[in-house]
């Protein structure tokens, strides 16, 4: 299947972007319209830390399991997910990059690696359903990088 990518520009610099996306139970206060009963495990931050989440996409809940797998500080971090009893691996990766203007582009890219066959045979209404979800997160996570940032600085 066809990956599926969404970007936002945002304020902050890729330094505290970076910062807040490392931290794995920050995600929770971005993608918790549609991923819940966050359970944490691994260390807080960096490689190796780790969630599981209840997806709900489409009218359908399925069990994920998020690991960070690579990082690049402060421009990529790498997550593995893998759900669907193992069935549905993809990788989802956040790249942030700086703005000549200040600031920062934040892309978050899903590419699946493994799909199962009925999300091949509704590969168009998956890829639509999370390139909403995603756009979402994006919009989200401008607004938590607000308040992280200023309760940050106080």
């Amino acid at each position: 299947m066809k990956s599926v990518a969404v970007s936002i520009d945002i304020p902050q610099t890729p330094e505290q972007v970076y910062d807040f996306l490392d931290v794995m139970a920050h995600h929770e206060r971005f993608t918790n319209h549609y991923l819940t009963g966050w359970r944490y495990s691994g260390p807080s931050r960096g490689i190796g830390s780790c969630a599981t989440v209840t997806a709900t996409l489409g009218g359908k809940k399925t069990d994920v399991t998020i690991q960070v797998v690579k990082a690049d500080p402060p421009r990529r971090i790498v997550e593995r997910n893998v759900s669907a009893a193992g069935r549905r691996l993809a990788q989802g990766t956040y790249t942030i990059e700086p703005l000549r203007t200040g600031g920062s582009r934040v892309s978050f890219t899903y590419a699946w690696e493994r799909a199962p066959l009925a999300d091949r045979l509704l590969a168009p209404v998956v890829r639509a359903a999370m390139r909403r979800a995603n756009r979402t997160v994006m919009r989200r996570l401008a607004t938590e990088l607000v308040r992280h940032v200023s309760t940050a600085g106080s």
